[in-house]
């Protein structure tokens, strides 16, 4: 039974939240993924997000470009955490989709994360779900740990090259 949804409005969405995809099967999280238009399908997007919880659903993704309603009325439905990931455009950059995920009215909270940010909305979403699985959150330590150590690899590839650093 998924655990987290994935929802887009668009299949140009794809690159980005694949990395979503990609960060949640690393962990081992049953997901399910969708592309459904708030605006161009309404009532089936008013049925995903309303019956989302009744599958097992604890988190939801919503990526977004442009007007960016996709996350914000995921929240306005669904009772459970809501991440944004606000997308890349080529009129404004993805701030327009920034601003539209991250100014929520009181009460209809979403959690935003980085445009085109969908491997971080997918490690919130884990460490959302940590908060109750502690073989979730030792396998997110470990993950933690092996990033460390892969700055240290690097730093001292970078002190071997002969490039002067503070030590």
């Amino acid at each position: 039974m998924p655990k987290v949804g994935i929802v887009m409005g668009s299949d140009s969405d794809m690159p980005v939240m694949s990395k979503a995809a990609d960060v949640l099967e690393k962990f081992g999280i049953d997901y399910e993924m969708r592309i459904i238009s708030a605006h161009r399908e309404p009532d089936l997007f008013f049925s995903y997000a309303k019956q989302a919880r009744e599958r097992g659903i604890r988190c939801l993704i919503a990526g977004a470009g442009m007007a960016a309603h996709l996350p914000g009325m995921c929240a306005a439905v669904f009772p459970l955490p809501v991440i944004g990931v606000p997308m890349h455009t080529n009129s404004l950059g993805g701030r327009d989709s920034l601003y539209s995920i991250v100014q929520m009215p009181t009460g209809i909270p979403v959690a935003t994360v980085a445009i085109n940010g969908g491997a971080n909305a997918a490690l919130l979403a884990v460490k959302i779900l940590a908060v109750s699985d502690e073989a979730l959150l030792d396998r997110l330590i470990a993950y933690s740990e092996e990033q460390a150590q892969q700055v240290m690899a690097k730093d001292q590839k970078l002190a071997e090259t002969g490039y002067k650093a503070y030590r």
